[in-house]
């Protein structure tokens, strides 16, 4: 975790924990700002890319169906593991409202409706779709986000 101190200006307006989430299938970054600091957090997902089948789509054989892993296990099992990725990024949270969510893909998408589905909606604020960003991007966009929003 890297620790970096506001300015004095900030300070003033930040009187309460602010967080801020940039998150995609692979990683979550948590970054949250109180008026003596700013932390940010990585949280892994551990989970891998999509499988893809192999070989031809239509192959030969009576028995082709037994020798590829039905696409809708392949989803339920990757769905798991994105719940479970979702609900450790839930437990990293900071306990604040409005948690300005944002990122590439759809995960921020599901993660909202991960917490809407754990009554844990209301602790979510703005989604926003933003590109891949690095860790300065991330906090400059969240301080951005607070200290306009103040």
């Amino acid at each position: 975790m890297k620790r970096t101190t506001l300015n004095e200006n900030s300070k003033e307006t930040l009187m309460k924990q602010q967080a801020g989430l940039w998150i995609d299938h692979r990683e979550a970054v948590i970054v949250t700002l109180t008026a003596s600091g700013e932390t940010v957090e990585h949280v892994p997902s551990h989970v891998g890319k999509h499988e893809e089948r192999s070989g031809p789509a239509t192959g030969p054989g009576v028995f082709e169906s037994q020798k590829v892993k039905a696409d809708d296990s392949r989803q339920r099992s990757l769905t798991g593991h994105l719940n479970s990725y979702y609900d450790a990024v839930i437990e990293s949270l900071p306990d604040t409202d409005g948690v300005l969510c944002f990122g590439p893909g759809e995960a921020k998408s599901q993660l909202k409706q991960r917490m809407v589905e754990k009554h844990l909606g209301d602790r979510l604020g703005p989604v926003e779709t933003v590109d891949w960003m690095t860790d300065p991007q991330i906090v400059a966009k969240v301080k951005a986000h607070f200290l306009t929003v103040l």
